[in-house]
């Protein structure tokens, strides 16, 4: 049985009303005629995308109460997992100094991250609560951000954010549109009279939620 803490996080009245009309009850709603499982630990399969990601999008919530949406990019696996406590962790660059998102954690520290792999036309949302840590505060946890599978993140910072994962959902690819990196071009084979054809490896997260019917996000 699959946990139910993200319906409980994100489906409301109206959305359980449509999901009836509309027939997806059943896949959905239902899941909230049992009591909240608690927080949602991440699997492999969310994991390896995640630790594949070289970007994705940060919502919080201003204190005014709107929606604030940031775009965060990085070396793939900037987004790093403590298995020990299973909280995601990444550091905070400068960015124009307005901070927004910063401000927003400072007030209510309620977070979503959607991450996209393009080739696999594959999106993960991930919901948590986050807490900003200035590197003086713990350089230890700040060093071990810096350091990635690739490398090492140069750009200058002065604090991580840590985010204890309550709940995720991987679902409705149909409408994601395919892009692909310059090294993935540079791999295409020309056939016949230069037609080029693309070979994509389908990931092991892409397999998994393949056949998952589509939901509105």
């Amino acid at each position: 049985m699959p946990n139910n803490h993200y319906h409980h996080l994100v489906f409301g009245d109206d959305a359980l009303d449509r999901q009836r009309r509309n027939g997806s009850y059943v896949a959905y709603g239902r899941q909230l005629e049992r009591g909240d499982d608690g927080p949602q630990p991440l699997t492999d399969r969310e994991l390896l995308m995640i630790s594949r990601a070289d970007q994705f999008c940060l919502a919080t919530i201003t204190p005014h109460g709107w929606p604030y949406l940031q775009y965060r990019s990085g070396p793939a696996g900037f987004v790093q997992h403590d298995p020990a406590t299973g909280r995601l962790g990444f550091i905070d660059v400068p960015g124009n100094n307005q901070f927004v998102t910063l401000g927003n954690l400072a007030d209510d520290d309620r977070l979503a991250m959607f991450f996209v792999d393009y080739p696999t036309r594959t999106r993960l949302k991930v919901f948590g609560t986050a807490r900003v840590i200035a590197a003086e505060e713990d350089p230890d946890l700040h060093e071990f951000l810096l350091d990635v599978p690739g490398g090492r993140i140069k750009s200058p910072s002065r604090r991580s954010i840590v985010v204890d994962v309550e709940a995720f959902d991987m679902n409705c690819r149909k409408y994601i549109v395919p892009r692909f990196e310059r090294e993935a071009v540079d791999r295409i084979h020309t056939q016949g009279h230069g037609a080029p054809r693309v070979t994509v490896t389908v990931a092991p997260w892409a397999r998994a939620s393949a056949s998952a019917s589509a939901s509105s996000s």
